[in-house]
């Protein structure tokens, strides 16, 4: 058993290590590819960036849910999203407190709400179907065509013009391209192959340990595939820009569950009885309107306010160890 446990919590490792890595070869080589084509960096940000942080909780659900894992499938996608607004929104405000811009509260954050209230409707039959599941993901295609056109119309567009200009003038060669093509294509392997190892090795530690699939899912599986999330957060409060990691946060959310559950449903079962999920998705829901609130009130989630998410999210890990 020891041997076995060990194996598995190698595979563990090795798939997280790929699919980190993955997101950032495909995250950046896509946006310098699109920079140099003269897109400009707020839709590179907004399409590209948004769903490449998703790119491992999709990689994930797919993979679990082709493999005849749903709990771990649904367990990704609610334990992720409670860890984002926990955990990484949490350590951010810890770190630098993050500003909320002015239209985030009114538009975005609508939007993450109302997508954290739909998990319950979509799952009081216990199982996300195919045709509920091609809804989603049709709603991430809308809901990304209409960041952008709320982008543009707010004139975000007009204040990157520089940027894109003094991308483009960075004269980038055909080879170049080349190169930033190769890496977005090593970086959409690595992701695929990780998260296969990582389910892989996450299915057989809950077989070796006596865990249950609902259990991976929320814990394992879903702070795994939230590295990307946390590393971005982390590091842009690091550098002064804590208010990115709000979006990065709201995005990731909102992302999880149109398209990582949706494209899980779509090519495989995802779902696990109500019941056992029920006191997760309150969880979701307590969490979702506790974080709105902050957004809405002093436009700053303090340090205090940080404080209280890491405690919130570390009193539902003591809950789940303990039931």
């Amino acid at each position: 058993m020891t041997a076995l446990l060990v194996v598995d919590v190698l595979r563990i490792v090795a798939g997280l290590a790929l699919l980190y890595f993955g997101a950032e070869w495909l995250v950046a080589g896509a946006a310098r590819l699109g920079r140099s084509l003269g897109i400009s960096s707020v839709l590179v940000g907004l399409t590209v960036v948004a769903y490449g942080t998703s790119a491992p909780e999709v990689v994930v659900g797919v993979q679990a849910a082709l493999t005849g894992l749903p709990a771990i499938a649904l367990g990704n996608v609610i334990g992720s999203n409670i860890a984002n607004l926990g955990l990484i929104l949490g350590a951010t405000a810890l770190v630098s407190p993050p500003r909320v811009a002015g239209a985030l509260p009114r538009r975005e954050v609508r939007v993450l709400v109302v997508s954290a209230l739909a998990l319950p409707l979509l799952l009081l039959d216990g199982e996300v179907s195919r045709w509920e599941g091609a809804a989603l993901l049709a709603a991430a295609l809308g809901y990304t065509v209409w960041m952008i056109r709320t982008s543009r119309a707010d004139g975000h567009e007009a204040s990157d013009a520089a940027q894109v200009t003094a991308d483009a003038a960075e004269a980038v060669s055909g080879a170049a391209r080349a190169k930033l093509g190769a890496l977005v294509l090593v970086g959409l392997v690595a992701l695929v192959v990780g998260g296969s190892v990582f389910v892989d090795g996450a299915a057989s530690l809950a077989r070796t340990i006596g865990m249950s699939e609902r259990m991976v899912g929320l814990t394992i599986v879903a702070v795994g595939t939230s590295l990307p999330e946390l590393a971005t957060s982390l590091m842009a409060a690091r550098k002064g820009h804590s208010d990115i990691a709000v979006g990065n946060v709201i995005g990731s959310n909102v992302f999880n569950v149109l398209l990582c559950l949706g494209a899980a449903a779509v090519v495989g079962r995802v779902g696990a009885p109500f019941a056992s999920v029920r006191a997760d998705l309150l969880v979701l829901a307590a969490v979702t309107a506790i974080t709105a609130v902050m957004m809405r009130t002093a436009r700053t989630i303090s340090r205090g306010e940080g404080a209280v998410l890491l405690a919130a999210y570390a009193a539902y890990l003591v809950w789940l160890g303990l039931g």
